[in-house]
């Protein structure tokens, strides 16, 4: 009853005191913490790649040059964290997760981004793929900014932790293009993913390297099974240069299909397993303690279905307070050819992002 009691007064302070703490001290083992963030973007996108909240891997190309704005707050999420002793329980949600419309509600569905337990070194359930490095990711307006080059997947996984060093099982799903005799069948994924990473950290910044091996399975139009072993790598981290600035970057190499790039790359394309290379090159510079820019490139191409796709962007973002910020963001998506199989054609979009943050 105490316990409740504590919690309850603590949820109140939370509601009633402007940056009050987050973090409920329950007993001296348990803890509960609240976070996230709620975020309000304008979006135009104009040029013949369809337009997307956010872009991926691929776009959809049109006939004609079409330009169109929308108002959204799908990436404000929510998280909480459960700690007593050793073990840490998180689960995060976002809005992404479709639903509603824009003729009356706007409402959309929350759907699940993390889901994990975790004690001493094991972890167990959805995160983030051990093959990425989280902080090589680029800060932008654009939900994730450049995945069409960036290594950006949460999978369900059990991970081992010891120093630098992580080992992982996780989720197995062979992605195959559809309108070919391949088509996917995830019946036959049986046996889970291998990931492996080291990561180098000082004061200079931190460099990841991580391979991934997998079992590729599926089945044609026959019957027939499919059957190979799909090997690649990851170099990516965050360097520090001159005072504030950082420089970030990923490249990525092999069989990595899903892996990397958002859609960008299929595991198998037309019964061959698709080769991709991909990379992302951002520097961010802080033009004072309180406002800063990003400049980045991202570009994936594949050896089966023969893409090229880049996606380069600047932005600016001010922060009014620690936990508020405003920005903007001008930044092209460009692909040489659709993804369907058709007739290669150059194609490009542009887009001008305004976004405003508020960190719980």
């Amino acid at each position: 009853m105490f316990n409740k009691i504590l919690l309850a007064s603590g949820l109140l302070s939370i509601a009633s005191v402007a940056n009050a703490a987050y973090e409920i001290k329950l007993t001296d083992k348990d803890t509960i913490t609240f976070g996230g963030f709620i975020k309000a973007d304008s979006r135009t996108v104009s040029g013949d790649i369809a337009y997307k909240d956010f872009f991926i891997g691929t776009g959809t190309v049109t006939e004609d040059n079409n330009t169109q704005t929308r108002f959204l707050v799908n990436e404000t999420r929510f998280n909480t964290k459960y700690q007593h002793g050793d073990v840490t329980g998180f689960i995060e949600l976002d809005f992404f997760g479709g639903g509603g419309n824009q003729v009356i509600s706007n409402s959309s569905n929350p759907r699940i981004r993390h889901a994990f337990i975790k004690y001493k070194n094991i972890l167990v359930g959805q995160t983030w793929s051990t093959f990425m490095n989280t902080s090589s990711l680029v800060e932008s307006a654009d939900f994730g900014g450049p995945h069409v080059a960036e290594s950006f997947l949460r999978n369900s996984q059990i991970r081992y932790t010891n120093g630098g060093f992580e080992i992982a099982l996780e989720n197995p799903e062979t992605f195959s293009n559809s309108g070919s005799e391949i088509q996917e069948d995830p019946d036959n994924d049986a046996l889970p993913d291998l990931v492996v990473k080291y990561s180098l950290k000082g004061d200079w910044g931190n460099v990841s390297f991580a391979g991934l091996a997998r079992q590729l399975n599926t089945t044609n139009d026959a019957g027939d099974e499919f059957d190979d072993t799909s090997l690649g790598f990851n170099i990516a981290g965050r360097i520090k240069t001159v005072g504030k600035d950082d420089f970030r970057f990923t490249v990525s190499k092999g069989e990595l299909g899903r892996y990397v790039g958002t859609t960008s790359a299929f595991d198998i394309f037309d019964g061959e397993v698709e080769d991709t290379t991909a990379y992302v090159v951002a520097y961010r510079h802080f033009w004072s303690d309180n406002v800063r820019s990003t400049i980045f490139y991202g570009n994936a191409t594949t050896d089966e279905s023969d893409a090229d796709r880049s996606h380069y962007a600047i932005n600016i973002f001010k922060n009014y307070t620690p936990k508020l910020s405003f920005g903007a963001e001008l930044g092209v998506f460009d692909q040489k050819q659709d993804i369907s199989g058709s007739a290669p054609r150059d194609a490009d979009s542009t887009y001008f992002q305004l976004t405003a943050k508020f960190v719980l």
